[in-house]
């Protein structure tokens, strides 16, 4: 399968559990995907727990067919249905099986990410698989198996964060279904979900999380405007772009940071040193997130819950997977007069560069100063 790990931002404060559309999207997106032929205990519960998705979908037509179907439920089946519609239509994404049926899995999340970087590097572990390739974190489907893994990886004296994830796409190779834990963020989240998982399965790069995730966020994030568009839902529409911004400052403040950090770990200052002065950059970005959600007028639980949890180079690092290259993309789309089958066109190209040309082209380097 292929998971998403949280990292783009809280963009409604409003929400009861401080998330909605960047929580998934920070709560989501990229990869893990499900392997074959290697009988190791992670793969093992892998393979495990896409079974018992697959085994538990239900065809939404059918759903919204029986009387039985709850209201509540119904009434998300239906947004569903016409999203996923409009996302084969206007957008151009895969016309296949997924998000055609719907899984209820019982729990709030389907997956726990782990993802984790050395004490004095501000670039993420990675793990490499041969279908998904090198990928920045790992997914549990059980969140003990999870927080055992990041445990042991703490013991060793990396940084960890393990977030839940509402949702992951399997690349295409399975009929992916709606979740039920992808409902509880709201019909415009669950569009957005929708958007950016198809994308995953019209476009995968081994290798590069970074270029994957930008890439889904910006189909994400130009999808969901023209689908509250054509909805007429202007307030909604003004809404989601003022999260967006709020979204942006705080990835913003966290790429500085992490920025700031890794001159630091290039600097060769003594290890007491580097530990000191990591934690002052640390606590410094801590009261820069309040400061601006005192400036902004709201609080945002999910950033509570990360300074609380404590920052380190895994919190920045999962950030940077979604933003890093995320303005580059939105330069593509732009340069491509907003035109999508023009822009994957023209992501496709970029994709068969080597990596660090492509990145060359999109990402901020960590060395250059946010917001250049």
């Amino acid at each position: 399968m292929v998971t998403e790990t949280a990292a783009r931002g809280a963009r409604d404060p409003g929400d009861a559990a401080g998330v909605v559309r960047g929580v998934r999207a920070l709560l989501l997106g990229a990869a893990c995907v499900l392997l074959s032929g290697c009988a190791t205990p992670y793969l093992l519960q892998a393979a495990s727990g896409e079974w018992q998705l697959l085994h538990r979908r239900v065809p939404i037509d059918s759903l919204l067919a029986d009387p039985r179907t709850p209201p509540a439920l119904r009434g998300h089946l239906e947004e569903v249905r016409a999203a996923r519609e409009f996302a084969a239509r206007e957008l151009h994404l895969p016309d296949n099986a997924s998000y055609r049926s719907y899984a209820d899995i019982g729990r709030p999340y389907v997956v726990w990410n782990v993802v984790a970087a050395p004490e004095f590097s501000a670039e993420p572990k990675r793990w490499c698989f041969p279908v998904a390739g090198c990928v920045a974190y790992r997914g549990y489907f059980h969140e003990r198996r999870a927080r055992e893994f990041a445990a042991a990886l703490a013991v060793r004296g990396f940084d960890v964060a393990v977030d839940g994830v509402p949702a992951y796409s399997t690349l295409g190779r399975f009929a992916d279904p709606v979740l039920s834990s992808m409902l509880r963020y709201g019909d415009d989240e669950l569009a957005a979900t929708i958007f950016h998982e198809l994308a995953h399965q019209l476009l995968y790069v081994r290798d590069d999380s970074q270029f994957n995730e930008a890439f889904a966020s910006t189909v994400e994030d130009e999808g969901l405007e023209r689908w509250l568009r054509h909805l007429g839902a202007g307030e909604r529409l003004q809404q989601l772009r003022e999260r967006d911004a709020d979204a942006a400052a705080f990835a913003d403040l966290m790429a500085q940071a992490r920025s700031r950090l890794a001159r630091l770990y290039a600097s060769g200052a003594p290890r007491v040193e580097m530990r000191a002065r990591k934690a002052e950059v640390l606590a410094g970005l801590a009261g820069k997130m309040r400061a601006l959600e005192q400036r902004r007028g709201v609080t945002y639980p999910l950033y509570e819950d990360w300074i609380a949890a404590g920052l380190n180079n895994a919190r920045l690092a999962s950030v940077s997977t979604y933003y890093g290259c995320l303005p580059g993309f939105r330069r593509v789309l732009a340069e491509s007069g907003n035109d999508l089958a023009r822009f994957y066109a023209a992501v496709r190209e970029l994709s068969r560069l080597p990596r660090t040309e492509r990145h060359a082209r999109l990402c901020v380097a960590l060395d250059q100063p946010a917001g250049s």
